[in-house]
């Protein structure tokens, strides 16, 4: 399995009106999410600033503008014992190579805590249960969002 060095960088910064910012770059994972039809943009983290478990998020995709996404952080714990900590965003709508483009990721809601499932179909079934919950939470929640980091219409139509 292929992974960018370590040194790429990643900054978590926590901003209590704004949510909890994770910066880095995209690095290629399994595919493994893009098979179970949620592909992921991926972040190593190398810390344990923030607690794993599922996360309503809006990601910032270099220039390319913002989207509303739904974030797993942890180890994958149905596929690996003790795995490779990462940050996976699943954007919603949206259908682009993002491979090596720097990222912001701000965490709003801890919608679960990570666990471990008993097949693959029990995660797929979690996995359309938390896009449903990000998307409720994004129309709830929408206009609360700081404008700058909030995609545009045109921007959530076309991704």
């Amino acid at each position: 399995m292929f992974r960018v060095p370590a040194a790429k960088f990643l900054a978590v910064r926590t901003f209590e009106a704004t949510g909890t910012l994770v910066e880095g770059t995209v690095e290629p994972g399994d595919a493994r999410g893009r098979l179970l039809g949620f592909p992921t943009a991926n972040l190593t983290l190398h810390d344990e600033q923030i607690p794993d478990g599922v996360w309503t998020a809006v990601v910032e995709v270099s220039s390319r503008g913002s989207v509303i996404a739904a974030v797993s952080i942890g180890r994958r714990r149905t596929f690996y014992t003790e795995g490779e900590r990462l940050l996976e965003a699943h954007l919603l709508d949206f259908d682009q190579d993002i491979y090596g483009e720097q990222l912001r990721v701000r965490l709003y809601q801890k919608l679960r805590t990570q666990r471990s499932f008993a097949s693959i179909d029990d995660l797929t079934e979690q996995l359309r249960s938390d896009v449903e919950a990000t998307r409720t939470w994004a129309a709830k929640h929408y206009s609360a969002f700081p404008a700058a980091n909030m995609p545009s219409r045109n921007e959530r139509l076309h991704s």
